[in-house]
């Protein structure tokens, strides 16, 4: 999932999650305070931010605000529930987030339809059965692993909000 700022004067005081690490910054998966940001006039942006929980201060430059959206994106519910998961919980949540049909289901498809039909022709050639059986095989690869991709999506945001029901007073249980 993409989010776009037009002028990096929109992120002040805000909080973002950190999605991707940059050698001596914050790792991703970290929750961070924009405190100010300037744009300089070829283009490039200047952050300067802090941990939300460590109170660290940190200063970062990108060529464009663009980049800067790759960085760090806003995040409401990470924000509020920061505190009830750990750093692998949240690097497993933000590349969650970042999955989509294209992106990882359908690499998949094709790679599992190009063993289909190899194995199908192999086996039975050009005959009619053999065409039959690979469109057959093509349909039930393509909806298993779409099943397969909501299903783990699920289950995972399942298992994020359980991790924060058991943490609250909610007296919700998710399953």
């Amino acid at each position: 999932m993409t989010y776009m700022l037009n002028d990096i004067d929109e992120a002040i005081d805000r909080k973002f999650l950190v999605t991707k690490t940059l050698s001596n910054q914050v790792q991703a998966g970290t929750i961070v305070h924009i405190m100010d940001a300037h744009s300089e006039k070829d283009g490039k942006v200047t952050v300067y931010y802090r941990i939300t929980y460590t109170k660290q201060d940190y200063t970062v430059k990108f060529d464009n605000v663009k980049q800067f959206c790759k960085w760090a994106r806003p995040d409401n519910f990470i924000a509020r529930h920061y505190e009830s998961f750990n750093i692998k919980e949240i690097q497993r949540y933000v590349k969650l987030k970042d999955r989509t049909f294209t992106s990882f289901c359908l690499p998949l498809i094709l790679v599992a339809l190009l063993i289909v039909w190899a194995a199908v022709l192999l086996l039975f050639g050009g005959k009619p059965i053999g065409i039959i059986l690979g469109v057959v095989m093509s349909i039930l690869v393509a909806v298993l692993i779409t099943i397969t991709y909501r299903s783990s999506r699920q289950k995972e945001l399942v298992k994020l909000y359980s991790k924060v029901s058991a943490n609250s007073n909610w007296r919700v249980n998710f399953k």
